[in-house]
């Protein structure tokens, strides 16, 4: 769990390392890829993307010693971070409202931290890899759809494909038993996560790029919680302490609907006044200026 809660930390406060370095080179023309290119220049950028790999070997680390659910709870809570770093680093001004959901997030994750149980210890059915496999090439197809769209139903579309693509790679982490190089390059396992990662990238950024940020982020955080958390409890063994398993359905509830909350800081708040697609904003576990349009 402290793997889960270290990952967290590192992905909401590489979002707004990341934004404050965008937000320092932005004002200077040449669109979005000169922006990203006088960006990674600067040390706070390669800080924040230092702190993406850490927090995914934490992630891992997270997947193969605990539920699931609660890895999945606890990177969702990252947006709290996000929310709390950029308030100090970034000036933003958070809400009563936002500043109660940071205390939500932290409850529900201190209800799972209580009730959760060690990992399970059942490989899944046969089957789970190729399922997780078919998912990842579903969550393409996804995207292909969700890019002919507009406005909200576009984001939302985008954003719960690339929950998926992210939750597969959860899944896959678990399902993942040897680090043979043989094993490895015929594990179906292997190939479901990097294709999930991969897509669930695309996907994340295109939603941001031309769509509400709130509602993309909100729609990933449901992708990548819910069904990572069945499979895990269904299929895997997932299990609470002994008769702490309502205690931990509410903390689970509680941190997801906290982190919905605060789903506007899926995208650390970029500069003002800079040119179009140049506000600095970078997206959780992006790494690029995503060049969203306003958050609402």
């Amino acid at each position: 769990m402290v793997c889960a809660l270290g990952a967290a930390v590192c992905f909401g406060t590489a979002t707004v390392l990341q934004a404050v370095a965008a937000r320092a080179a932005g004002g200077q023309g040449g669109g979005e890829a000169a922006l990203l290119l006088r960006a990674v220049r600067q040390w706070r950028y390669a800080a924040g993307l230092a702190l993406d790999g850490l927090g995914f070997v934490l992630q891992i680390l997270a997947l193969r010693s605990v539920p699931i659910y609660a890895v999945g709870a606890a990177l969702a809570a990252s947006l709290a971070v996000t929310a709390v770093v950029a308030a100090r680093l970034l000036r933003v001004r958070l809400s009563g409202a936002e500043w109660t959901a940071v205390g939500v997030v932290c409850a529900g994750l201190a209800m799972l931290g209580l009730a959760s149980g060690a990992e399970g210890d059942r490989d899944g059915p046969a089957w789970l890899p190729y399922a997780l496999l078919a998912t990842a090439a579903g969550v393409l197809l996804l995207g292909a759809v969700g890019g002919r769209l507009s406005g909200r139903p576009r984001a939302l579309l985008l954003g719960l494909g690339a929950g998926f693509g992210f939750g597969v790679v959860e899944v896959a982490v678990r399902l993942v038993n040897s680090l043979h190089p043989y094993a490895l390059l015929t594990d179906p396992a292997l190939y479901a996560l990097l294709l999930g990662g991969g897509a669930a990238f695309l996907l994340l950024t295109s939603a941001l790029q031309r769509g509400s940020v709130t509602t993309a982020t909100a729609g990933m955080v449901l992708g990548e919680t819910l069904g990572p958390a069945a499979v895990g409890v269904i299929w895997l063994g997932d299990r609470t302490r002994e008769g702490l398993g309502p205690l931990a359905v509410l903390g689970f509830v509680v941190a997801v609907a906290g982190a919905l909350a605060l789903a506007r800081f899926g995208e650390a708040p970029g500069a003002e006044g800079s040119e179009p697609g140049g506000d600095g904003s970078v997206a959780v576990r992006d790494g690029a200026g995503a060049g969203a349009e306003p958050v609402d």
